[in-house]
C-alpha cells in the first residue's frame, strides 16, 4: 500500500498535462502556476524512476512510458471516483476527489487493516494522534462517519469500506503501473497475488508457478488460500488478481469467470473399503442401496459440492442415520478417509498422489459421469500486465496437463 502515498494533487496534474498537451494549458486548467505542474510531474517522474513527457516549445507530449503511465492513473483515479461517488451518494464530478489526500486515504486503510487506532500507530511507526488525525480530517472532509464502536470494538462502517475498495484498486492500478515502466527498461518486478482453492493448489498452480518463475525471477508471486468467500472479497477489494478453483453458478457482476474445464466427482474411499469388493475393485459404479450403509464426509454448505453432495443423498434410500462430517480441509478429509469407512464426494485430481500410493480408491459415481467447472475468476475491469498475461496464459497451459495426467 505504499503507493497510496503518492500526492493525488500531482496525479491529477499529471492528468491534466497529458489532456490538455502542455504544462501552462494544464496550469490554467487547474488554477494553478506552471511552477507548481512541473514540480508535481516531476515529482511522479523520480516516483516512476522514468521520463513521462518531452517538453517542448509547442508543449508536452507523453513518451511510451508517459502513455503507460497515463493509462494507469486514469484507471486508478476513476477507481477513486466512484469509491466517492458511491460513498457521497451521487457525487460524479471531479470535485468530490480534491476533498481527499493520499494521507487520509492511507490513514483509513491502516486503521482497518490493523482494528484500531493503537495498533495502527504501532505497526506504522506513528503517534496514535497522527493516525488519528488522518481518519478525522477525511471525516471531516467528505461528511461522513468511518468508524463506529460496538460490542466487538471499533468496527468500519459501510461507507468506510466503499472507500478502502476504491483506495485498494487505486493502489493496485499504480503498482501495476510501476511493473510496465520498469518492465520497459528492462527490469523484471511486479507482484501478482493468486487465491487458489484446493484443487489448484494441489495440481494447477505448482507446475504453472515453477515456470513462471524460471521466465521471470524478479516478479513476486504470493499464494492466498481459504474459503472462496474469503478468497472472493480479497478479488474484489483489489487484495488478490486470481482465483482459480471450483467456479461458482452465480457470480457476482463486478468479477469474470473462466471455464477452464469439467473435473469429474468420484467417490473416494480407503483402500480395502467394503465398497471395493461390492464395486469389482472400484471398476464399477456402487448401488445406491449400498452407499446408503455408510457414514459420509461433506463439504461445506458454501462449496459447490456440497450441492452434488446432496442431489446424491436424495437419492439414497434409506437415508444414513449418521450425519456427515462437514469438511473443506483436504488434509483433514484425508485423515478421516484413512481412518474409517467414510465415503466422500470429491475430484480424483485433488487425491492423485493417494491414489497412485495405493492409500485411497475412487469409485465411479452411481449416476455416470458428474462434474463441476474449475477456472479462473479475475475482476470485471482488471487489466493485466504483460507478466500477468503471461502467468494467466501458463495457468491455462497448466490445467490442461493436469487433465492429461
Amino acid at each position: 500500500m505504499d503507493n497510496l502515498l503518492v500526492n493525488l494533487r500531482h496525479l491529477r496534474a499529471l492528468q491534466a498535462v497529458a489532456r490538455e498537451g502542455g504544462f501552462s494549458a494544464a496550469a490554467r486548467a487547474l488554477h494553478l502556476s506552471q511552477p507548481a505542474v512541473t514540480q508535481a510531474v516531476t515529482a511522479l517522474e523520480r516516483y516512476f524512476a522514468a521520463s513521462l513527457f518531452e517538453r517542448s516549445a509547442q508543449g508536452a507530449i507523453a513518451t511510451a512510458a508517459g502513455h503507460l503511465c497515463i493509462e494507469r492513473i486514469n484507471r486508478a483515479m476513476q477507481h477513486l471516483k466512484e469509491g466517492m461517488s458511491e460513498t457521497l451518494k451521487g457525487a460524479t464530478d471531479d470535485s468530490a476527489l480534491r476533498l481527499v489526500t493520499a494521507t487520509q486515504l492511507h490513514a483509513l486503510l491502516t486503521v482497518m487493516d490493523e482494528g484500531g487506532f493503537g495498533v495502527a500507530a504501532r505497526a506504522k511507526g506513528l503517534s496514535r494522534g497522527a493516525v488519528h488525525a488522518g481518519v478525522r480530517t477525511l471525516e471531516l472532509s467528505t461528511g461522513i462517519s468511518l468508524f463506529e464502536k460496538t460490542s466487538n470494538g471499533l468496527q468500519p462502517t459501510r461507507d468506510a469500506q466503499r472507500l478502502a475498495r476504491a483506495t485498494r484498486l487505486a493502489a493496485a492500478e499504480l503498482s501495476q503501473a510501476q511493473a510496465e515502466l520498469a518492465a520497459l527498461s528492462g527490469v523484471d518486478r511486479g507482484k501478482t497475488v493468486i487465491g487458489a482453492m484446493p484443487l489448484a493448489r494441489s495440481l494447477i498452480v505448482p507446475r504453472a508457478l515453477l515456470r513462471f518463475s524460471e521466465n521471470r525471477p524478479g516478479h513476486v508471486l504470493s499464494l492466498m488460500d481459504g474459503a472462496y468467500e474469503s478468497l472472493l472479497r480479497a478479488l474484489q477489494r483489489g487484495m488478490a488478481d486470481i482465483l482459480i478453483g471450483a467456479l461458482r453458478e452465480s457470480a457476482p457482476a463486478d468479477v469474470v469467470q473462466e471455464r477452464l474445464f469439467d473435473d469429474p466427482l468420484a467417490l473416494i474411499v480407503r483402500t480395502g473399503h467394503p465398497l471395493a469388493a461390492l464395486t469389482d475393485g472400484g471398476v464399477k459404479p456402487p448401488k445406491l442401496s449400498d452407499l446408503a450403509r455408510f457414514p459420509w464426509i461433506a463439504a461445506r454448505a458454501d462449496a459447490p459440492l456440497r450441492r452434488h453432495f446432496e442431489r446424491l443423498q436424495e437419492s439414497l434410500s434409506p437415508r444414513c442415520a449418521i450425519q456427515p462430517i462437514e469438511c473443506n480441509s483436504l488434509v483433514a478429509a484425508r485423515g478421516l478417509l484413512l481412518g474409517s469407512d467414510r465415503v466422500m464426494l470429491l475430484s480424483a485430481h485433488q487425491v492423485r498422489f493417494e491414489l497412485d500410493a495405493g492409500q485411497l480408491l475412487a469409485l465411479p459415481h452411481p449416476f455416470g459421469r458428474v462434474s463441476r467447472a474449475i477456472g479462473l475468476t479475475t475482476r470485471r475491469n482488471w487489466r493485466p500486465t504483460q507478466a500477468q498475461t503471461e502467468l494467466l496464459s501458463g495457468l491455462r497451459a497448466s490445467s490442461v496437463e493436469s487433465l492429461e495426467l
